[in-house]
């Protein structure tokens, strides 16, 4: 007799790239402030000349929600991911990959005649911009049967918000699937009333302190009180990070804070430390974990992602995770905000 398949524990959603790093050499950082007086960088170097860069390295299979999957995975729950490739080389690599770290593909379209996603990564030093063009696949939500304990939301490309329809059609009608959303581009620029559905089903909200004023249309700056608004607006649990300042997660009862794990060198490359903080905070909710312990949780792996170049080359095992838990300073502690 068959057995029954088994419900997946974390499934990831959403586009799949392969990233083109380019180590660049001879650029200039300006220092600069949007009509909201908020600072930020610019990155600049001639116009119409032969800029020379350091060295470039390709990375497949790579993207929020399938950072999120090898995260997962790598953390020992039984994951899957949906999402979509063409039938290039860039598609066949990116399955290749995935198939490396044991995630399920009997939810990838693999689209005959069309390209795979490829971005360029301009690197220079621990920061990067990147240069994205996602294809406008004809997206379809699958029926997944067994419905899995969580799924985890993140960036699609532009012609995508129908899709996003399906997802919540689905969270829906499958009460015991949780969703993690963590809103990439494309789903921060639609706004907060046209996912409404999507924010009101979250069970866990993931986003950075810009992200949140971004989305509610805000120039509230105190953290504490954006976690607060984002849970007003549907999520059960809104985490909010603040780079160096940590992480902050409100259940609506209580608020806590979670300090960066220490580097043990200076960073290599920022990419995917968004994607492995939240995605380990999810896994560890999928386990059991409190909010707290997902909070110790989370900045363990984004320490270790930065000290590699891309997004999943530097993600842990559950073993070496908990290894620096053990290991961990004094310091290293959640602490519950009045």
């Amino acid at each position: 007799m068959e057995e029954e398949p088994k419900a997946l524990d974390f499934v990831a959603v959403g586009d799949i790239v392969t990233d083109s790093f380019i180590d660049l050499k001879d650029v200039r950082i300006d220092k600069e402030k949007d009509e909201g007086d908020h600072g930020y960088d610019e990155i600049c170097f001639r116009f119409g000349d032969k800029i020379p860069y350091e060295d470039v390295e390709v990375v497949p299979a790579v993207g929020n929600s399938p950072n999120a999957a090898v995260s997962a995975s790598r953390l020992g729950l039984n994951t899957g991911l949906i999402t979509n490739v063409g039938d290039d080389i860039y598609g066949k690599q990116d399955l290749e990959q995935l198939r490396s770290e044991s995630i399920d593909l009997s939810n990838v379209e693999v689209h005959e005649g069309e390209r795979s996603n490829l971005h360029y990564v301009l690197q220079f030093g621990a920061e990067r911009t990147i240069l994205v063009n996602h294809q406008q696949y004809n997206y379809k939500f699958p029926e997944l049967d067994p419905a899995p304990k969580y799924l985890y939301l993140s960036s699609l490309a532009e012609n995508s918000l129908p899709y996003h329809e399906e997802i919540a059609d689905y969270l829906e009608k499958h009460s015991e699937t949780k969703l993690a959303f963590q809103p990439g581009t494309f789903q921060m620029k639609l706004g907060y009333e046209k996912l409404k559905r999507l924010y009101e089903l979250s069970e866990l909200f993931f986003c950075n302190k810009q992200e949140a004023q971004r989305i509610l249309e805000t120039k509230e700056d105190d953290i504490k009180e954006l976690a607060k608004i984002m849970h007003e607006h549907g999520p059960n649990i809104a985490v909010i990070t603040d780079g160096v300042n940590g992480a902050y997660a409100f259940d609506g009862n209580e608020m806590w804070h979670m300090p960066m794990y220490p580097d043990p060198k200076p960073p290599i490359d920022r990419t995917g430390a968004g994607d492995s903080f939240s995605s380990t905070f999810t896994a560890a909710m999928a386990t059991g974990k409190s909010i707290p312990e997902a909070l110790e949780w989370g900045p363990v792996n984004s320490m270790a992602v930065v000290q590699d170049i891309g997004a999943q080359a530097g993600l842990l095992s559950r073993e070496k995770l908990l290894e620096h838990l053990e290991n961990r300073p004094e310091d290293y502690q959640p602490s519950k905000l009045e």
